[in-house]
């Protein structure tokens, strides 16, 4: 057993040290461990004391503690579910009960690649780009900071998707049937055939435990403290509050998603500005199609339009996020599709993922990525068809379980009606709440996103949401009704209502 557990550790080992030499941060790091070692306070008689005390003293123990914590949260989870399918994909694909769904996701990433492909062909445009002309990079540069005055006709293109998109294919979806039960007697609209695990409610008040302490208030010397800390797992630790003095907020953030800013990142920053400054993309129409019709008609975010074309056009020519996004691998048959630089395509209501980030930073380089890095670790799986436990499919199939559970009336009454429920409540989902809730609040509820890694916490919202209106969606028959009485999340509390989700029968 134990030679087991050796193997294990040796075999963690070799990853992370492998994923660290992937890492931008490796070679300032490496190379201030060989300023170290040649330094005076590092006795050659005593190398390994001498040495951790200099690592120690000069901070680098820390900044390679939460290198390691990251690696192992995000890309080393990855590398174990990408062994995990090379090794089932060489295996008879037919026998995995939720390739349909594996299936579905690659079919959806082709739709919406051909989609674009279709209008570049439509709009006799070049998928990959072309070169600005002078005047218009001439233009472009000098209102690259009131990028609203840029003139851009717009006319001919439109959304490649919008949520509605998504959830009608995710309403389609059809699984194997169990053998002991009628495919007829499954309603068309219910996900619970669907055999992907989910919480149930106890698991859920486990997870979310600190939530239910008495102990919600905050001391910003203590925060200070914990930044001046420098330590990743605290800052997580510290936004399981809820409670977020809004001064460190950026910082927490940032250090939570290991987003903190260093030379080498301002240096990819620039190099992304200037491909967009010389590089006409059909992307660029889209992102500024997107904040057109959304950000730019919200009051809570329109001041902020200038930054977010910035931000999201920087953000459409990173090549880094499409190496670091997973998406569902599959063996499909048909034509493939390429897409953008980033690898993510443009939808409806893109830019607000990123519209609450502005409320965090002035600069829009930490703008940029820490929105990255959350996107990255979140949001990518709002917007496919995957089988993670916290994809978009999962996050619909536990709202569905929640709201029969707890609340059988309103799931009776949605039937009754013949009104699916998620039609209700998915474009909150798919947008984590942004441009529902109001900015303050929706920084809290994307503080218990980072606190407890997880997204569970959105269908369990969405279901005391509904239970918070109930009395008034019992005495209505149509979607545009219910709809109407759910439209205005303004006087919503994220914190309490949490809570009362969490402590009910």
């Amino acid at each position: 057993m134990e030679e087991l557990q050796d193997a294990s550790i040796h075999h963690m080992t070799a990853k992370v040290i492998a994923a660290i030499k992937n890492t931008k941060c490796y070679e300032p790091i490496y190379e201030e461990l060989q300023r170290l070692v040649a330094s005076p306070s590092v006795d050659k008689n005593d190398m390994r004391n001498t040495l951790e005390d200099a690592i120690k003293a000069a901070g680098l123990e820390t900044e390679i503690r939460n290198m390691i914590y990251n690696l192992v949260r995000s890309r080393l989870e990855k590398l174990d579910v990408s062994d995990t399918r090379q090794t089932s994909t060489s295996k008879a694909t037919q026998s995995d009960p939720l390739g349909y769904l594996k299936r579905a996701g690659v079919l959806w990433d082709r739709r919406v690649r051909k989609s674009l492909n279709a209008m570049c062909g439509e709009l006799k445009v070049p998928l990959h780009g072309q070169p600005r002309i002078s005047a218009d990079r001439e233009d472009f540069v000098a209102k690259w900071n009131e990028l609203s005055n840029y003139n851009m006709d717009l006319s001919n293109y439109r959304p490649v998707y919008a949520p509605k998109d998504l959830l009608e294919v995710l309403l389609s979806l059809k699984g194997p049937a169990r053998t002991t039960e009628s495919t007829d007697q499954i309603p068309q609209w219910e996900f619970s055939h669907i055999a992907l695990p989910v919480k149930n409610l106890f698991e859920l008040r486990t997870h979310y435990a600190d939530l239910l302490r008495s102990d919600h208030y905050t001391v910003p010397d203590q925060c200070q403290r914990i930044l001046d800390s420098r330590h990743a797992p605290m800052c997580q630790q510290y936004l399981k509050k809820g409670c977020t003095p809004a001064p460190y907020r950026g910082a927490l953030w940032a250090s939570v998603l290991d987003s903190k800013l260093h030379d080498y990142d301002i240096e990819y920053w620039q190099k992304l500005r200037n491909v967009v400054w010389t590089t006409d993309h059909i992307v660029d129409k889209l992102v500024f199609k997107d904040i057109q019709l959304t950000a730019s008609n919200d009051d809570q975010y329109f001041v902020f339009e200038d930054v977010l074309y910035q931000v999201l056009l920087c953000f459409s020519r990173d090549t880094d996020i499409a190496n670091c996004v997973d998406y569902e691998q599959f063996p499909v048959k048909g034509k493939t599709y390429e897409g953008p630089p980033s690898g993510v395509v443009p939808f409806h209501g893109i830019c607000m993922f990123a519209a609450p980030f502005c409320y965090l930073y002035d600069s829009p380089v930490c703008l940029y990525y820490t929105f990255r890095a959350f996107y990255i670790r979140y949001c990518h799986r709002l917007t496919t068809i995957n089988t993670h436990p916290q994809g978009i499919v999962s996050l619909c199939l536990l709202f569905e379980k929640l709201l029969q559970t707890y609340e059988p009336q309103l799931w009776s009454h949605f039937r009754e009606l013949q009104i699916q429920p998620l039609r209700v409540v998915f474009k909150w989902l798919m947008r984590g709440f942004s441009g529902h809730l109001p900015p303050d609040q929706l920084l809290v509820l994307w503080d218990l996103i980072l606190g407890f890694d997880s997204l569970e916490i959105l269908p369990l919202f969405a279901i005391i949401i509904l239970s918070f209106r109930k009395e008034s969606i019992m005495q209505v028959a149509s979607l545009d009704s219910i709809e109407a009485i759910l439209a205005d999340l303004s006087s919503i509390k994220v914190l309490p209502l949490v809570q009362l989700a969490l402590s009910r029968d």
